[in-house]
């Protein structure tokens, strides 16, 4: 099989927010080839690998044409007659020798990544097989959907500081049969938030979901508990927050400003613990400051039933998921391929969450683009949960057709999570 790469090429497109990013093609010798869109976030940890913007006047300083630069001149000159199967040695190589930094800072990790996924889409297509299966020739499990159906945050225009209100499916029988749920259930938030705001309260956040004039917390969850009970699903749905603590976090001041007033780490604690006896929450994102290994310790020894999710916290980086793990902070990895750069960097990280039992809950951004590239990394990590917005725009839409489409390409194969998304790998 000739899987020699004749051509790399990356051109500038844009995302769902109007944003630039990097979109690269990978052209084999025998024609065949491989695309790849890169994500962008808004939400951001400080120990992301680094992404290259131009930081001049054209889009605001947002624009990517260095990076795009970065993989037509420099990039694709070293990989072209390269094997492009060759995954792990491709991607090492861009990284040591080519960026040679630690947050490739040189190239750009939105430009390394996009090559990255390209590589990997050529060599799917070139052994006949679809992404997922190339990746894994066990995956079968078809992940729990978690929608994101309130917005709030940096993703939204609203004064909710928590940043995702979700609802996920665990009771459903099928992916397919979730999907449809979640829909319903988003028909059912749509006309509550209209009879009680009215239609302006509709507008929508980054990632879909609706920006209503609520705050606090317990409003948006009370919501969401009356649409699923409208819907009629209350016995098939659980809840989960992405608390995006960060950034309503003072470091000199050591609080929180939530909701008008300065907490404390045992307050928040305290909060998710009140949150935690009144609403079926199964997972929380983020809880706590993203340097506070100690207090993540603190909420997952007291809550080891709820899970803990690390964003900010681990980055899907490998030197902090271990610091995670040798101090017992937080119990599942929110897995972002452009957090840490290669597919292989990061097929690796979410090996080491599994090895010590932690959750792996594959991730979008905010600024996505249609590539549904996501949907093939999710199933083929076997990883049982997939949070990537609520389904009305065709950036998140694109993610769950994909899934629909590999549900029906296993058949019987196919497993849902359910339940157990927290366990699969």
């Amino acid at each position: 099989m000739n899987n020699t790469i004749r051509k790399i090429h990356a051109r500038e497109i844009i995302d769902c927010r109007g944003y630039p990013t990097v979109e690269v093609d990978v052209e084999l010798e025998t024609g065949i080839t491989g695309r790849a869109g890169v994500p962008a976030g808004l939400s951001t940890g400080i120990h992301e690998a680094c992404e290259l913007r131009d930081e001049e006047a054209r889009y605001r300083g947002l624009g990517v044409k260095t990076a795009v630069q970065n993989v037509n001149e420099i990039i694709a000159p070293a990989l072209i007659g390269r094997d492009a199967s060759r995954q792990r040695a491709l991607d090492a190589f861009m990284c040591k020798e080519l960026d040679g930094t630690p947050d490739k800072s040189n190239l750009g990790a939105n430009a390394i990544v996009g090559v990255s996924m390209a590589l990997a889409r050529a060599a799917a297509a070139a052994a006949g097989e679809p992404l997922f299966r190339h990746l894994n020739s066990n995956a079968r499990v078809i992940p729990v959907p978690l929608f994101n159906l309130i917005n709030g945050g940096k993703h939204a225009s609203g004064n909710l500081e928590i940043q995702e209100f979700i609802i996920m499916p665990v009771g459903a029988e099928t992916f397919s049969h979730a999907l449809q749920i979640c829909t319903e259930v988003n028909f059912e938030l749509r006309s509550l938030i209209v009879d009680t705001y009215g239609k302006i309260a509709v507008n929508i956040g980054d990632e879909g979901g609706f920006v209503p004039p609520m705050r606090g917390v317990r409003e948006p969850l009370d919501a969401l508990v009356e649409a699923v009970e409208r819907a009629g699903y209350s016995d098939l749905i659980v809840y989960g927050l992405d608390v995006a603590a960060s950034h309503f976090y003072d470091v000199e001041e050591e609080v929180y400003h939530f909701a008008g007033d300065r907490l404390t780490r045992d307050d928040m604690i305290a909060l998710y613990e009140d949150l935690c006896s009144d609403y079926e929450l199964a997972s929380i994102e983020d809880a706590l400051y993203e340097e506070d290994f100690e207090g993540w310790a603190q909420l997952t020894a007291r809550h080891p039933d709820i899970q803990w999710v690390g964003d900010d916290l681990f980055v899907t980086n490998p030197d902090r998921l271990r610091k995670g793990i040798d101090m017992g902070a937080a119990n599942a990895l929110l897995w972002k391929i452009n957090q840490i750069g290669t597919l292989t960097e990061a097929l690796d990280v979410a090996e080491m969450a599994y090895r010590h039992g932690y959750g792996v809950q594959v991730s979008e951004r905010s600024g996505e683009t249609e590539d549904p590239v996501i949907a093939d990394f999710t199933v083929a990590l076997n990883a049982g949960q997939i949070k990537t917005g609520a389904p009305v725009r065709g950036e998140r839409t694109s993610k769950y057709n994909q899934l629909l489409r590999i549900e029906e390409a296993l058949g019987d194969q196919a497993v849902y999570a359910g339940r157990r998304f927290r366990w699969q790998g």
